[in-house]
């Protein structure tokens, strides 16, 4: 298949994403299903993360780790976002276990971290010339500006961003929810299948980046010293 064609596929799946999370956000489910979609979204993450780590290691070439990691992102996406959609859901109908912290600290938060995102998109587009999921991935090793302080400014964003809506919600378990299920799937995700998937890509560039950034949170990049002429 040619890359253009394959472009198009991938931006009609990604729309019929959206729409899907369009519908789930508009819908109203049982408690008993609506615990599945919130709790099961995130688990899901684990095995399809285990599968598609087997597939890169089976064959560690760029074509390949090109077209699995496409899979493995609309595997992984659509059962998170709406995971996310339908945990907001919870959050608000939830009336007990309520944060006791004034809304306002929460607001300020999201659009702290929502800044955040939106430098980590525009820094990701012109230094490593691709954008979030897998529509476009990265052509360059984006190493610079706000990923020289950690390698993962868009995951550390979104998480701290979910955490300051959980605040605003004044919702312990959403913000639980956070915690205890987003996170650590999230972090699997990233040590077991994307970093792989970057050193195959970009190889020693990327270990060598990896060795000196931190993975999460962030630090003040090291000073690399220009060898002299």
């Amino acid at each position: 298949m040619s890359s253009w064609i394959l472009r198009i596929v991938k931006i009609i799946g990604f729309a019929l994403i959206v729409t899907m999370w369009s519908w789930l956000n508009r819908s109203r489910f049982d408690q008993s299903f609506s615990i599945i979609i919130t709790a099961g979204g995130v688990l899901v993450v684990f095995p399809i993360t285990w599968v598609g780590r087997r597939l890169l290691d089976a064959r560690p070439t760029p074509d390949n780790t090109s077209r699995v990691t496409a899979i493995v992102h609309y595997a992984i996406v659509p059962l998170l976002g709406a995971a996310i959609f339908e945990a907001i859901k919870v959050g608000r109908a939830w009336a007990g276990w309520l944060i006791p912290l004034p809304r306002e600290i929460g607001w300020i938060l999201m659009i702290v971290t929502g800044v955040v995102l939106l430098l980590t998109v525009l820094n990701l587009a012109l230094k490593g010339l691709g954008a979030p999921f897998s529509i476009a991935l990265s052509k360059r090793l984006a190493a610079d500006w706000m990923y020289a302080w950690t390698r993962n400014p868009m995951v550390s964003g979104t998480i701290a961003f979910l955490l300051a809506y959980g605040l605003w919600l004044q919702s312990t378990l959403f913000v639980l929810w956070v915690v205890v299920l987003v996170t650590p799937a999230w972090l699997f995700f990233l040590k077991v299948f994307e970093e792989r998937e970057l050193e195959i890509r970009f190889g020693a560039s990327y270990l060598e980046y990896k060795a000196r950034t931190p993975m999460l949170w962030p630090r003040r990049p090291e000073r690399i010293e220009k060898p002299v002429t």
